[in-house]
């Protein structure tokens, strides 16, 4: 076990619970796209970043810190392409859907957020694991449970906000957040800007918020075949 000054960063799909609880009926259609966006999300990250783990909607991530501002804006700048990777991955999904179920047809509800916290903590290694442990890490993950009414944002513990020097002409929200057995918390919010990725959501042909006939008798074909036990759910709305 090593005590290290580290970057902790937790990327966290908003919306999961619902998303997961409203499409019982397609869950494997819904876990599918939430492993699509996480995957775009974790793709971005890059040395000194590392994954620790995934925590079924989240991914922990860190860096060893060598204390610099340059290091802390690294960080924040591999984040913020994250957001970006997030809804331009979300927008293909979308265009390229044809399933009408409930998991593929709401694609659209979910968001992003980001938790960015500096201090030390300890890595524990088990074999080819890495454990990541301590106040630090728990207070990171603590702060996904904050007041922040809006779904998509990037929350800045006062230690990295401090490392990084400060973000002079950017647009940020000053908030004191209560940290479930640790107390108040100053942080730092910035609501990211992604309009030019949101995906344009149509209408199937016909009558609005009715399926066209093709669909509803293919639906009933794909339903039926599956209740025989003739053939697997198919994943054929998602791109490669």
């Amino acid at each position: 076990m090593e005590l290290h000054q580290l970057f902790i960063v937790l990327l966290d799909i908003s919306g999961y619970t619902q998303f997961i609880k409203r499409h019982r009926t397609s869950l494997l259609h819904a876990e599918r796209i939430i492993s699509a966006l996480m995957e775009s999300v974790v793709d971005k990250s890059e040395y000194p970043l590392q994954l620790n783990k995934l925590e079924g909607d989240a991914a922990l991530l860190y860096a060893i810190s060598d204390g610099s501002s340059a290091a802390a804006r690294d960080i924040l700048g591999q984040v913020r392409r994250a957001f970006d990777a997030f809804y331009k991955r979300q927008a293909g999904l979308v265009e390229h859907n044809t399933c009408p179920c409930d998991a593929c047809t709401r694609i659209q509800t979910l968001d992003l957020k980001a938790i960015l916290h500096h201090g030390e903590a300890a890595i524990k290694k088990f074999r080819r694991f890495e454990e990541l442990a301590g106040e630090n890490v728990i207070l990171a993950h603590r702060l996904l449970k904050n007041s922040v009414a809006r779904k998509e944002y990037v929350l800045m513990s006062d230690p990295f906000f401090r490392l990084l020097g400060g973000l002079p002409g950017e647009a940020l929200e000053s908030r004191t957040e209560q940290a479930e057995g640790l107390g108040s918390v100053k942080v730092f919010v910035q609501y990211p800007n992604h309009n030019e990725h949101a995906p344009e959501v149509q209408a199937p042909q016909g009558k609005p918020g009715m399926l066209t006939f093709a669909q509803s008798a293919g639906l009933l074909a794909h339903m039926l075949l599956r209740w025989l036990g003739l053939r697997k759910a198919a994943f054929r709305n998602l791109p490669a």
